[in-house]
């Protein structure tokens, strides 16, 4: 029992790591209560037509196909890949305002299509500071942004934690992006949403002006820390959809896709505990090996654990693709090349 008790602690150790390597996405957005509440019209709304299982799946059409490429995983863009471009993560703001760790385009595979830089912030008081108009790290780091970019054929923003009084001085700094970037091309990852939402600093309609691509990341609907469930389950993602067509317009809106799953475990006995609590394990688990190392008390004990995993896999993918087709939906997007099946490529097409 004790066996089978670590090893799968191992597998939620696995699979609740950042979504750096999963994402969050780019990397896993920041998912609010806010984002995910349920609407009015979401208990009666048609169930989405599935395909029977083991037959062939159709072939999905896009006129634009992306993807991320992760820095120091290159080799997860091979050759021949139906992608029209590549969104290359990621550079990161350091401590102090800095753009740092930008990619070279070189190290890249060779690709016939668009890349883009993809800069990222995860930070909320670091956004905060690097967003305050007129400072000097604000300007220094539009200049250096701009800089940057010119090496590529576009330029990315994936700030996932702008607090909610920035949001103004977030649409300005954007608009400071555009205006230097000229015929470059400038798009930005957003959290879904299916409504619009009072005083969110992500909001597409204030946003889309600005920019000439948005990527809604239509995934992490469940995430690590809530209840399991699904990455993207399909009627959150027709709602997902049918908001940014509505808000965005189908000419400006890439939908992304997760390649990635995740697993919840029932328990998880990493924690501190008081004395109390410890004494209450002693009882619960009628602990009577008690040694010292050092002087200091110690003690193991087996716990079983149940494990949840939601993933995605060909059929899943497709269907979801169809959808998005059907939908009228131009772009879709993929977080992030090296976590996929590799059936899902004789499944798409790009429109030439």
């Amino acid at each position: 029992m004790k066996h089978k008790a670590i090893f799968l602690l191992s597998l939620i150790f696995i699979f609740t790591l950042p979504c750096y390597s999963c994402k969050s996405a780019p990397a896993p957005s920041v998912v609010t209560e806010e984002a995910v509440e349920v609407t009015e019209d979401e208990e009666t709304e048609p169930e989405i037509e599935l395909p029977p299982e083991g037959m062939s799946l159709p072939v999905s059409e896009f006129g634009e196909i992306w993807a991320y490429v992760v820095a120091g995983r290159e080799q997860a863009l091979r050759p021949g890949l139906p992608l029209s471009d590549i969104g290359y993560f990621g550079a990161e703001i350091d401590a102090y305002g800095s753009l740092d760790s930008v990619p070279s385009r070189k190290t890249l595979p060779a690709f016939s299509g668009r890349v883009h830089l993809v800069v990222k912030c995860d930070s909320r008081s670091l956004s905060h500071f690097i967003l305050v108009p007129g400072s000097q790290e604000r300007k220094s780091l539009v200049a250096s942004l701009l800089s940057a970019a010119r090496d590529f054929d576009g330029l990315q923003i994936d700030f996932e934690n702008i607090p909610k009084r920035d949001g103004d001085t977030f649409l300005s700094f954007l608009a400071d992006l555009r205006a230097g970037l000229g015929s470059k091309i400038f798009t930005i990852a957003l959290p879904a949403r299916t409504r619009r939402i009072s005083g969110d600093v992500y909001d597409y309609e204030k946003i889309a002006p600005v920019v000439d691509r948005i990527l809604v990341m239509a995934y992490d609907e469940h995430w690590s820390t809530s209840a399991p469930g699904p990455i993207a389950s399909l009627p959150w993602c027709r709602r997902v959809a049918a908001h940014a067509m509505n808000v965005v317009g189908r000419e400006k809106l890439i939908m992304g896709l997760p390649f990635y799953g995740r697993a919840w475990g029932n328990t998880n006995p990493s924690q501190a505990h008081v004395y109390t609590g410890i004494e209450r394990i002693i009882n619960e688990n009628k602990i009577t090996d008690i040694r010292r190392e050092n002087g200091i008390p110690t003690f193991n004990y087996g716990v079983s654990v149940s494990v949840k995993v939601y993933y995605e896999d060909a059929y899943s993918l497709s269907t979801r693709m169809e959808m998005y087709r059907s939908m009228g939906v131009p772009a879709i997007g993929f977080w992030r090349l090296g976590q996929e099946t590799q059936e899902v490529w004789d499944l798409l097409r790009l429109r030439k």
